[in-house]
């Protein structure tokens, strides 16, 4: 039998757990929950240090899907030569810490990758586009999803007018998206072009968006 005081500190011991269950998120998965704590403490972190600029509100049409925003995410940038871009109606897609990353082949041998906000994406392409003129189209996706992620490996064609006979350019687009359960959001696009040394394979050219 337990006396008092040992009552006391089991229910004591109780309160404890529950509590530290509840700071958790409730999850019987302990280590999941504390790296979803950890990653919110993160967050916070970040949120105070580095301000974040709002996105403008976006087109409730081009967030209602995931379709929505990728034919949305290729039209936003794409017209002829002279055409100014909506950059707004781009800022509007991506949440506000989104990243555009570029991969590619080095002069110095090797490979390189690059990483933009998408303020950084309009300042260093923004005039080259407008300029010379750009088209670019989804031509095969393939998806993968689970719960308010996914992830799509989009394989793109580039042309310089929208009539060219072949594109100047291809390769893929991995495009990272959330649904906040109101819109799709666009996290990341980290992109590849294709080489001669490094062919797009057939199995992303299969599937049609």
């Amino acid at each position: 039998m337990f006396n008092r005081t040992g009552i006391a500190r089991i229910l004591i011991s109780l309160a404890a757990s529950a509590a530290l269950l509840l700071a958790l998120g409730g999850s019987s998965a302990g280590a999941n929950s504390l790296r979803a704590s950890t990653m919110s403490d993160e967050q916070e972190t970040q949120q105070k240090t580095e301000p974040l600029t709002t996105p403008p509100q976006a087109r409730p049409e081009d967030v209602a899907s995931m379709d929505a925003i990728l034919a949305a995410l290729y039209d936003v940038i794409s017209g002829p030569a002279g055409k100014k871009r909506d950059w707004n109606r781009m800022r509007s897609l991506f949440i506000p810490e989104g990243r555009l990353m570029a991969v590619g082949p080095k002069k110095e041998g090797g490979f390189g990758y690059r990483v933009m906000d998408v303020e950084g994406y309009i300042k260093s392409s923004g005039n080259y586009l407008e300029t010379n003129g750009f088209f670019e189209r989804e031509a095969s996706r393939v998806v993968e999803q689970f719960g308010q992620i996914a992830h799509v490996f989009s394989t793109y064609e580039s042309r310089h007018k929208m009539d060219d006979a072949k594109p100047f350019m291809r390769g893929i687009n991995s495009i990272q998206l959330m649904n906040d359960g109101k819109r799709w959001w666009i996290v990341s696009v980290y992109w590849e072009g294709e080489r001669t040394d490094n062919p797009l394979p057939e199995k992303y050219l299969k599937t049609k968006p």
